[in-house]
């Protein structure tokens, strides 16, 4: 039987998945990624090993391989081209290479693969115009645009975490003022909240019981990323927006506020206003789409996502 490998190469684990080409789960795993700054990452041996051990397993080679971690990957997907503070070690690091592949390992940025996980198999199976925003510790981002995922020019594209929505505010880790990032990221919630919380989660919770001060400061940030999703959907015109990542996972302390928001701020020249989802495939949505992205990469195109809905 025909099979991909899709390898996530995440800074706490490493998550793989070996699935058929129409996405159906053969086996999926997670072993600790043992990231380290002197170079001595163990990710860097085991990941082979767990290929080895995939096909083993399966009694044959696997067809397809697919990478992603985060970082800037390089527009001919060789190898991530930039990544600075943590996993260093993936910086032009050629996958191909490395897994001593016989063909080409195809290297994504894990955000950009997390949203073709989810429009293959996850929250929007089949839509060919779709944003994903993750809402986390910061806030990353992808953008599927006719089909097609946008990269960029060095791929840097869908980093849409660091849109600006105030000109005037402090600048972010990349420079941008007054980002989305710093209005709802894990990142800033000490500085938000002037001490009071450590994460959002807390946060939440305070809201749900009633804090006015913890409601107040958590639908400013829902406000702003209402606002953020709004001038997406004026730019890139969605069929989804996606939400995924751990402040997500309020669900309707954050959706019921956001779609409220939304009805005022949203432009429905059509009357139809744009679906907004919560992630399905959790912390395996990087792998699927990882081995989706190499299932797909010999014929250069994502215009049509099989899916298990539509296999006989």
């Amino acid at each position: 039987m025909q099979y991909a490998i899709g390898i996530d190469i995440g800074g706490t684990n490493i998550k793989v998945v070996c699935v058929s080409p129409d996405g159906k789960v053969i086996q999926q795993h997670s072993y600790a990624s043992e990231d380290s700054t002197d170079g001595n990452a163990k990710w860097l041996t085991r990941v082979p090993q767990i290929v080895e051990q995939i096909q083993q397993s399966q009694d044959g080679e696997a067809v397809w391989v697919g990478v992603t971690s985060p970082g800037v990957a390089r527009p001919d997907g060789t190898s991530i081209a930039w990544m600075v503070g943590r996993m260093e070690q993936v910086v032009d690091l050629n996958w191909t290479e490395h897994l001593n592949w016989p063909r080409f390992v195809p290297v994504l940025n894990d955000a950009h693969a997390a949203l073709l996980g989810e429009v293959w198999q996850g929250a929007a199976i089949g839509a060919k115009d779709a944003v994903l925003l993750t809402l986390g510790t910061g806030v990353g981002g992808a953008v599927l645009a006719n089909g097609q995922l946008l990269k960029g020019h060095t791929g840097r594209a869908g980093h849409l975490g660091h849109i600006s929505l105030n000109p005037n505010g402090s600048p972010d880790i990349c420079g941008t003022p007054g980002s989305l990032e710093d209005a709802i990221g894990n990142c800033t919630i000490e500085q938000r909240t002037a001490g009071r919380f450590k994460t959002t989660t807390a946060l939440v919770e305070a809201h749900q019981n009633g804090d006015a001060d913890a409601s107040r400061i958590w639908l400013n940030s829902v406000h702003a990323l209402a606002a953020a999703i709004a001038s997406l959907i004026n730019s890139i015109d969605p069929q989804f927006v996606i939400l995924g990542g751990g402040i997500a996972e309020a669900g309707d302390h954050l959706f019921q506020p956001l779609e409220h928001f939304l009805d005022h701020m949203e432009w429905r020249p059509t009357g139809n206003k744009v679906t907004i989802v919560p992630a399905k495939l959790g912390a395996f949505a990087g792998a699927l789409g990882a081995a989706y992205h190499a299932i797909t990469s010999s014929t250069a195109t994502h215009s049509s996502f099989p899916s298990r809905r539509e296999s006989t």
